[in-house]
């Protein structure tokens, strides 16, 4: 059975984050989808340093929340990410556990895992946080699934997002077109195999010209 992991980055458990999670968990199960919700938000999780030690580990040197996840993320065959609007951006803790995430699993592709970015705001920096969330996939060969309107919902209150039908409608949309890109992948893996990936270069201009 296909699945797809959700990561809540909002502090809160049963906040706005949380009902627009939820909307697109009963819609996967609707869709014979296993899901797993790994809350995020609400740990303490320091940012990447920069030390390059999970080139050698092949996981990241601060043994927390990140190298939980990482194993679920290479099994897994879709990614939700979730998150509340701070100031215009994701929530800081997702940010550095993202960071962690993605920059200590290099070793491993995550080509044609299947991503999906959330965001939950009172009113504004919705779109903006959307693009942020956005770059892990794209820079990671994950297609990017989308809905009939940005994934976002809005309110100040689980409650409030309860009323944004159109924000819950998004998110049963988003779930739906997920879930048949999984399935779609994994006929085309079946019959034509993955793309082939160039061997990586990196434009760095060491000498200035």
């Amino acid at each position: 059975m296909a699945k797809v992991l959700l990561l809540n980055g909002s502090p809160n458990r049963h906040g706005c984050t949380a009902a627009a999670l939820d909307e697109m968990i009963k819609t996967f199960e609707q869709e014979g989808i296993e899901t797993e919700l790994i809350q995020i938000g609400s740990q303490a999780v320091r940012g990447c340093i920069d030390c390059s030690r999970c080139k050698e580990l092949r996981r990241c040197v601060f043994d927390d929340a990140v190298n939980e996840v990482a194993p679920k993320l290479k099994e897994a065959d879709g990614l939700v990410i979730g998150s509340p609007v701070y100031y215009s951006s994701p929530n800081g803790t997702l940010l550095s556990f993202l960071d962690r995430l993605f920059n200590s699993t290099e070793h491993w592709s995550k080509q044609m895992k299947v991503g999906a970015a959330v965001v939950s705001c009172r009113r504004g920096g919705n779109t903006a946080s959307f693009d942020v969330l956005n770059k892990y996939f794209t820079i990671s060969e994950m297609p990017v699934a989308s809905a009939t309107y940005w994934n976002q919902v809005h309110g100040f209150t689980a409650e409030d997002v309860k009323k944004d039908l159109e924000g819950l409608q998004t998110m049963r949309n988003l779930a739906r077109n997920m879930a048949f890109l999984i399935r779609a992948i994994a006929d085309a893996k079946e019959k034509y195999g993955l793309p082939e990936t160039e061997q990586r270069f990196v434009t760095s201009f060491p000498d200035g010209k």
